[in-house]
């Protein structure tokens, strides 16, 4: 097994056994994040070297323009694709095992939380995890302590406001927030 057989394997969505060779394979890649993860929070790094950290992280090269406030935790790392001039705020945790594409321009505010995992419903498969990619559209701005949810996308210039749930797709240009999230107006509503 290597890494794009693991990727192709989870971009195919089926559910990953427990103590199979692709889960071994998917505790080797998190133990390999632990440490990376563990060297970009350790200690103070300048914007370049947190690039370089979280290229190494992903496996791609990041632009330029990608920024980030550590700490910052994930569990894979080779699942995520970020496009230009991406900012991630502190404390974000990505679960990024089922795929986590970024959009140019995307700002992921504090603490948020993106879990592209779930697990089997009955009780002899709860072990078992089941991969759904996570689409975040460019120029969409997530709030502070947000979580979405494996199979979501959020479509281009979406806001989520602060404290939401996304359990469902968002389309562009939408505000949306809650617990779970609801579609509150459009961006370019003048009123309220």
């Amino acid at each position: 097994m290597d890494t794009e057989e693991f990727l192709k394997y989870m971009e195919s969505g089926k559910t990953v056994i427990a103590n199979s060779e692709i889960h071994k394979y998917m505790v080797k890649l998190s133990n390999e994040a632990m440490k990376i993860t563990f060297e970009l929070n350790s200690s103070y790094h300048t914007p370049e070297e947190i690039r370089k950290l979280f290229s190494m992280l992903t496996g791609k090269p990041v632009n330029e323009g990608f920024g980030m406030f550590p700490p910052f935790y994930t569990d894979c790392g080779k699942n995520i694709t970020v496009g230009k001039d991406v900012f991630i705020n502190s404390c974000c945790c990505f679960q990024d095992q089922g795929g986590i594409k970024i959009g140019d321009g995307a700002l992921i505010g504090h603490n948020v939380v993106l879990a592209t995992l779930n697990h089997g419903f009955i009780p002899e498969e709860r072990k078992n995890t089941i991969p759904k990619p996570i689409i975040i559209g460019k120029n969409v701005w997530i709030g502070s302590n947000s979580t979405v949810l494996g199979g979501v996308t959020i479509g281009d210039n979406a806001i989520i406001g602060a404290g939401s749930l996304v359990n469902k797709d968002v389309p562009q240009n939408i505000i949306a927030a809650g617990v779970p999230a609801k579609i509150i107006k459009s961006i370019y509503d003048k009123e309220g």
